[in-house]
């Protein structure tokens, strides 16, 4: 008879005397019984193409049950990082997953965690919705609908949360035989820092726990997953656990390497970190697992090595440097560059038949990004929504690019918000509006002043008038997403805070009072504050304040006198990866000929600026000094673009509001570089000067 539990044999050499206790045999099993618990039944090669089910519960992140098969009975799974770089976050998606998903009863232990806390993750991953906005109690009506909708599922929910202030690992153990069926424990976390509050806490403590832990998940043939707030391995090497998952965080990606203590590294993978929804993703390139026959093949996102090979860290992508503070305007350069953010000019896009496609002609190339960074996450998000709209409206143009329109400020929002995932800071969302940016009627403005130009040549209007100067041809010029650009700004970050002494600070962004209107003395350029006469003190923006300060540099007018200001710390940065992905998303849009992207980027950057004020169609952001800054550097951009023009020997005929451009007096080719991107410009129209009067 083959050996088998129960089955026990007796030496008379060597045992235990007569009189002792009979001894409970061990248990035994044979390597049939052993092999059901790794190979499953196959089927003949060729019967069916139907993938291998998990071996384990899934986690809810394919990648990661790819390469562990899913989290399998009786084993104990540590997932270690420094605090931020998204453990706890595994941890809540793998009970998520089993206990929504999959309808199994999930033990969680939340040690340091709040139950309130656990539900929030929850909710904020499942939906998903902003975990920030849901913590703070500021979803939108449609959000706080899809939360309403979903409490009846996470109320019927076999997840069981025990927050007490006293968890221990024999807590822990005395409630898992009173959950029947248990299918998952989660601890949620062990603590490196040692918290005499907290049992589960410090190098000590923890090394126990995670043994009992591991031993636990043996004797009752339970996953057991645990996060550790450390990466540090000489810890994780004192725990001596049988699989590590080690997280590193680099902005959205996340390097997970899965390691087993026997056999050293088995795989590494790049997750995506959705810290909006608080949750970690698959990448947003479909993974295809390896062969068995190519374990040395790597791709971007998943790298299985033998054991006798050490697993290279995957080459992170590059990282865009923090802006750095804004310096003290150099001395006088002319002509002066213009500022409008630059790249490599694109080919130009080839010449498409007029008229709207019925369906966008090609996807998107693949996102090579800026300096080679890869945004095709956050284009796709864009190219979603974009085919989701199509389909809606069986592939009609015009109704799709409504639909679009419509929905421009909400998906603006939440592609805002996922570009900020990983930034250095936290910009405040809706500080105290002081008084002066508070608009005096329902559709009236409030007291700051933009720069906002409607500017003519008045001494060349004069001349051709008089006879003075010979006829013209003028080329009516377009600047290409002009508000777009001008996300590249300094925006404050916090609240605005007064300081009665004035003076100006680069490193600081907000409204400055000046006593008088300054003066400019310049009749072939615009005045850089614009046109507006009013007399007494005036209320500038930052952008403006800017511009005038590079003017003072040129010599073409005296520094601004700031004898009051309202202003906080500052960024270029806050809107910069905003900025690049809509960039990217409406360069490969022209490129293709997609009408209906062009036309809902557009859409999404104008009504952002638009909304940010006092809008109620906004409910996500109020900061009107943002409204106004952005809006004055899209009126500086084009002042920066008159004087490129002024000092290359054009003549500037007219400057309009924020794009539009009149030059004569030569070819304005060989100043810009004419298409349809951001960098480039177009002509709109061409006439003769003086115009003929109409008999």
């Amino acid at each position: 008879m083959a050996p088998g539990v129960g089955h026990h044999t007796a030496s008379p050499a060597i045992g235990p005397s007569p009189t002792a206790a009979p001894r409970t045999p061990r248990r035994l099993a044979a390597l049939a019984q052993a092999l059901d618990t790794v190979l499953t039944p196959t089927t003949p090669a060729g019967e069916s193409t139907t993938p291998a089910p998990l071996v384990g519960l899934p986690t809810g992140i394919r990648a990661l049950d790819d390469a562990l098969g899913g989290l399998q009975p009786g084993r104990f799974y540590l997932v270690a990082a420094a605090p931020g770089a998204g453990s706890s976050l595994i941890a809540t998606a793998a009970a998520r997953t089993s206990a929504l998903d999959q309808h199994q009863p999930v033990l969680y232990a939340a040690s340091g965690l709040t139950r309130a806390d656990v539900a929030a993750r929850i909710v904020a991953a499942h939906l998903p919705v902003d975990y920030r906005r849901l913590r703070a109690g500021r979803l939108t009506p449609t959000e706080q609908g899809d939360v309403a909708a979903l409490h009846h599922l996470l109320t019927s929910a076999p997840l069981y949360i025990d927050d007490g202030t006293d968890l221990t690992t024999a807590a822990i153990a005395e409630s898992v035989p009173h959950l029947p069926g248990l299918a998952l424990l989660v601890i949620d976390r062990l603590q490196a820092a040692e918290d005499p509050r907290l049992p589960l806490s410090g190098p000590e403590r923890i090394t126990d726990a995670a043994q009992a832990l591991a031993h636990l998940a043996r004797t009752h043939g339970l996953p057991v997953l645990a996060a550790v707030d450390t990466d540090d391995p000489h810890l994780i090497a004192a725990l001596s656990l049988d699989i590590t998952l080690t997280l590193t965080r680099d902005t959205d990606q996340i390097h997970a390497t899965i390691t087993e203590r026997d056999l050293g590294p088995q795989a590494t993978l790049v997750l995506h970190a959705d810290l909006a929804h608080a949750r970690i993703t698959d990448p947003p390139t479909p993974i295809t697992p390896p062969a068995p026959d190519q374990l040395t093949t790597t791709n971007p996102y998943w790298t299985i090595t033998s054991p006798a090979t050490p697993t290279p860290a995957p080459e992170a992508p590059p990282t865009w440097p923090a802006s750095s503070p804004a310096q003290p305007p150099q001395a006088p350069i002319d002509p002066l560059p213009d500022p409008t953010p630059t790249r490599p000019d694109p080919p130009a896009p080839t010449a498409a038949a007029p008229g709207p496609s019925p369906h966008r002609t090609a996807a998107p190339p693949a996102g090579g990004g800026y300096a080679g960074r890869d945004y095709s996450y956050f284009t796709g998000m864009i190219a979603r929504a974009v085919d989701e709209a199509l389909q809606d409206c069986d592939g009609d143009v015009a109704a799709a690019t409504e639909a679009l329109v419509k929905k421009a400020v909400p998906n603006a929002m939440a592609l805002f918000e996922a570009t900020r995932v990983g930034g250095n800071y936290e910009h405040t969302v809706y500080p105290e509006t002081l008084e002066f940016l508070r608009k005096k009627t329902k559709d009236g403005a409030d007291e700051i002043w933009e720069g906002r130009h409607n500017w003519t040549n008045a001494h060349l209007m004069d001349a051709l008038q008089n006879g003075t100067h010979p006829p013209v041809t003028v080329a009516a010029l377009d600047t290409n997403a002009s508000f777009l650009s001008a996300f590249k700004t300094y925006l404050p970050i916090g609240a605005l805070v007064h300081n009665p002494d004035g003076g100006f600070d680069p490193k600081r962004s907000g409204i400055y009072r000046l006593p008088t209107r300054p003066t400019w003395h310049h009749p072939h350029l615009p005045d850089p504050i614009g046109n507006r006469r009013e007399d007494g003190p005036v209320l500038l923006d930052d952008a403006t304040i800017r511009l005038m300060i590079r003017c003072a540099r040129l010599g073409l007018c005296e520094p601004p006198h700031i004898t009051e200001s309202w202003t906080s710390g500052a960024s270029e940065g806050l809107l910069e990866k905003f900025r690049r992905v809509l960039t990217e998303a409406r360069e490969n849009a022209i490129k293709t000929d997609d009408t209906v992207t062009v036309e809902y980027v557009k859409a999404m950057y104008s009504k952002f600026t638009s909304t940010i004020g006092e809008s109620s169609v906004n409910r996500d952001i109020r900061r009107p000094d943002w409204m106004h800054i952005i809006r004055s550097q899209a009126f500086a951009n084009l002042w920066y673009k008159a004087h490129r023009a002024h000092s290359n020997g054009l003549t500037v005929v007219r400057v309009r509001g924020t794009d539009e451009l009149h030059v004569t007096d030569g070819d304005w080719r060989t100043v810009f570089t004419e298409g349809r991107f951001t960098t480039q410009m177009k002509q709109k129209d061409q006439y003769p000067l003086p115009r003929k009067s109409a008999r």
